[in-house]
């Protein structure tokens, strides 16, 4: 069950000093079952995305479990004046997060990283991530709920994978790397993948095949770029 896959883990808000405890998932309990093209990771059992997001629940300042802590002291004082003022507190599931608990958390964490003028690359990762849960949440759908809830679903995922893919596409020519732990290659890899799935064909196969030429990229790295060039060989096929 999920909640056995679960631990509370002990946080000190850097915006209040609230001590609380959010979710995670316990170190090597959950069994990996692969990836999606954009690198969205799956386990049997359980949705990890959804126990990424990190909340204060006396202050509402929240952010990426990686980035909760980072925090200057104007950053401090933009989460006081525009996050908390409106923050309304609220009860999260005992046992586990449901999709809606995990998606009402990332909004918190997207609308702290605006508050704090947070760099372009922590939004499109927060932007991702909420893609892929809206993408685990349409997965999950119950039958009866299909035919009205999957098409919005899937329009809020197009949204945030836009919105990611142009916010990586801005960090990736102003930030350093790494970045949000991955080399360029990497993030290369991932724009192409997104590009791929909103149908932008020819910047995706721009991207990769400078990927797959680049000896200094990872095997790894090159040999997905391969198999994703081929993918998008096959959807601009079929679009024509």
């Amino acid at each position: 069950m999920e909640k056995d896959l679960l631990l509370d883990k002990s946080y000190k808000c850097p915006v209040c000093g609230a001590a609380f405890k959010s979710k995670t998932v316990k170190s090597g309990r959950a069994k990996s079952i692969g990836t999606d093209l954009d690198l969205r990771p799956k386990y049997s059992g359980i949705d990890v995305v959804k126990y990424e997001a990190v909340v204060c629940p006396e202050c509402g300042y929240g952010a990426l479990a990686k980035y909760f802590a980072e925090m200057t002291s104007a950053q401090i004082k933009k989460i006081k004046e525009k996050i908390t003022p409106q923050f309304i507190k609220k009860e999260y599931g005992s046992d586990f997060y449901s999709y809606e608990d995990s998606i009402d958390r990332y909004k918190l964490a997207y609308a702290s990283a605006l508050a704090k003028e947070a760099k372009a690359s922590e939004k499109a990762y927060i932007s991702l991530k909420m893609a892929w849960l809206m993408r685990g949440m349409r997965e999950n759908l119950p039958k009866e709920e299909e035919e009205t809830k999957k098409k919005e679903i899937e329009s809020q995922e197009e949204k945030l994978l836009q919105n990611a893919a142009s916010g990586f596409m801005e960090a990736r020519m102003k930030e350093d790397f790494p970045m949000c732990g991955m080399d360029e290659f990497t993030v290369d890899y991932l724009l192409s993948a997104l590009y791929t799935e909103l149908g932008q064909y020819e910047d995706a196969v721009k991207l990769i095949s400078n990927v797959i030429v680049n000896r200094e990229a990872p095997t790894r790295i090159r040999e997905k770029g391969k198999e994703l060039k081929e993918i998008i060989g096959e959807k601009s096929k079929n679009k024509s």
